[in-house]
């Protein structure tokens, strides 16, 4: 029978496999589909759509770059578990904001872009700088890049598609956003440019730019047919070129410093390009030139007025209708911007170029914009392990309260985003601010206390057949001492210091009320505070535990010593410290009335 059934089973082996097989992915969870991002377009206006439904970006540019760091720092360098703990420090200040999304420079693994996503439900903006910052060709750095010449040209194209081929489909990726104010970047020299009058070369070196920016949008379709591609623009220099140049663009990106209002951006965006309008940079610096020091409310005060803007600017209010959010510059002060390779460690408050559109510090003839302010969060010093703590300033709060208005809400209309706006106070919202960080002042200190202990215990030891003696004897060297009662009283603090960001010392002082010579286990650390009879040269010397510290008395007889901290002592006593630590003992008198005892110890560590 067994065989029989063993022959049937290998006969049909095949079946039962296929239809396991069957069973399994009838069973098995589906992998969760990507959300489809779409640009839609209506009567109401353009919207960015996620999953069919509308999606404002609430958007910060993001980095980490701890102090001491420049441009040259990679968070994606670092290993997995450092990486983990960053995001995980950061993302969550940034989800209880209410943001939904960061702009990121290429660099970032794919792996991490979904981390983001799955872990805190942020998408990442992919951004290629497209020779901004100059190329590397043939192996030899470029710090211009010509874009009249066909071989650079070629390579930056080649980059973006290799990129849109490798992120195709990574979960969490919003849309791609190609350079980064390339426009102000035309300094290139070239034959096809340089003989041309000096009112048309520019616009020329523009065109050469722009219609690289059109090739590379196909080339990212290309690779990914789904996929949105905007471009980071230097204010609307040169709009009527890219509406020529830069065909099949999604969404026209700027990074726009114009102060309180963006003036026609919205309008002149709908009429020439026709395309939704995401602020790809905007914001203002938290420091004040006239009073030289941090201005957290007038941030806040511009911040709020712009995105006031950009709310009223959304599909459905009756305005330009293009507005799909922004990403404001920036999450964390840029402490190396000042100095580039100079002066990291310090906070520079030098400002570094003028606009009269931030009229609250500016001074006419003189810079006003502070390159190393422009965080929404401030930064605190890096610790040993690389790490570093925000503190919000008041526009975090301020943006908190704006983001809690549904933009697309079927109630939220101009008159409705008027009063919202006008209820977020900047004044209290740095007050709040300021609060937060004086209770995080502690942890942010020089100095410090880590930790504090006290411990009391009580011993009896006793019994029958024992060597133990009812009292104790004068010059006892055995322990336990006597049978009875006794009790400890040890008390511990620990000091630590961050005297540099790559330095920690920590001090743990140990003070002693009263040791006990009872106990049957001898093996506790406060017993080096017992006091210990040695002769010297005759006499009788005391010592305190394993300092060096002696004093010399006679050799009463009888009482114990007490755990008064303060009192008498024996008549012939004296106490001193070696090696660094504090100690005082004395003899086991029979007539002093009280005696002291105190051992404090230190112990250093350094990481």
């Amino acid at each position: 029978m067994f065989k029989v059934t063993m022959r049937a089973l290998r006969s049909l082996g095949g079946r039962i496999a296929l239809a396991g097989l069957v069973l399994a992915l009838a069973t098995a969870p589906l992998p969760a589909q990507a959300p489809a991002i779409r640009v839609a377009s209506g009567p109401a206006g353009l919207t960015l759509t996620v999953g069919g439904q509308p999606f404002l970006v609430q958007g910060v540019n993001w980095d980490y770059v701890p102090v001491g760091q420049n441009y040259a720092y990679s968070l994606w360098a670092q290993p997995d578990d450092f990486i983990r703990e960053a995001l995980d420090r950061e993302m969550p200040l940034l989800r209880a904001m209410g943001v939904n999304a960061i702009r990121q420079y290429v660099g970032v693994p794919k792996r991490w872009i979904t981390y983001i996503y799955e872990q805190y439900g942020i998408y990442t903006v992919l951004n290629p700088t497209v020779g901004r910052y100059g190329l590397t060709l043939d192996g030899s750095y470029r710090a211009q890049t010509d874009y009249s010449d066909p071989r650079v040209r070629s390579a930056l194209v080649a980059e973006v598609s290799a990129l849109a081929a490798e992120f195709r489909g990574t979960p969490g990726l919003l849309f791609w956003l190609l350079g980064n104010e390339n426009n102000y970047g035309l300094t290139w020299k070239s034959a096809a440019t340089e003989a041309l009058p000096a009112g048309e070369r520019d616009a020329a070196k523009a065109r050469f730019l722009y219609s690289l920016m059109g090739e590379a949008v196909a080339a990212v379709k290309a690779q990914d047919p789904a996929a949105l591609v905007a471009m980071a623009n230097g204010d609307l220099q040169y709009v009527d070129i890219i509406a020529e140049e830069v065909k099949g663009l999604d969404i026209f990106g700027t990074n726009m410093y114009r102060g309180l209002s963006f003036g026609d951006a919205f309008e002149v965006v709908k009429a020439k390009l026709g395309l939704p309008l995401v602020f790809t940079e905007f914001g203002a610096d938290a420091f004040n030139v006239r009073t030289h020091a941090e201005d957290q409310v007038s941030q806040a005060r511009y911040l709020l007025s712009q995105w006031e803007e950009i709310y009223r600017n959304t599909a459905g209010k009756g305005l330009a209708g293009n507005a799909i959010g922004g990403f404001t510059f920036q999450w964390t002060d840029g402490w190396w911007k000042a100095g580039q390779e100079v002066g990291l460690d310090v906070h520079d408050a030098t400002a570094s170029w003028p606009n009269a559109g931030y009229a609250d510090d500016y001074v006419p003839g003189e810079n006003n914009m502070n390159e190393e302010w422009w965080g929404i969060v401030a930064k605190g010093a890096t610790d040993a392990r690389g790490h570093f703590e925000l503190y919000p300033r008041a526009a975090y709060y301020a943006l908190q309260r704006v983001y809690g208005l549904a933009p697309y809400g079927s109630g939220t209309d101009v008159a409705a985003i008027r009063a919202h706006f006008a209820a977020i106070a900047p004044q209290e919202m740095a007050l709040r601010a300021r609060g937060d960080r004086a209770a995080a002042s502690a942890e942010d200190s020089k100095v410090r206390i880590k930790s504090m202990r006290l411990d009391l215990a009580t011993y009896s030891t006793g019994g029958s057949r024992i060597s133990t003696p009812p009292q104790t004897a004068p010059t006892t060297a055995t322990y336990p001492a006597f049978r009875g009662f006794d009790h400890l009283q040890s008390y511990y603090a620990e000091l630590e210091a961050r005297p540099a960001s790559n330095l920690v010392a920590s001090v743990t002082v140990n003070v002693l009320g009263n040791v006990p010579d009872n106990p049957i286990d001898q093996i506790f650390y406060e017993n080096r505070g017992r006091a210990r009879q040695l002769d010297s040269d005759g006499q009788p010397v005391t010592v305190s535990g394993s300092t060096g510290c002696a004093s010399t008395a006679p050799a009463w007889a009888g009482t114990r010593r007490s755990s008064a901290s303060t009192g008498s002592t024996a008549p012939g006593t004296t106490t001193g410290a070696t090696r660094g630590t504090s100690s005082a003992s004395t003899a086991r008198p029979t007539t002093a009335p009280t005696s002291t005892s105190t051992t404090a110890r230190r112990r250093s560590a350094w990481r």
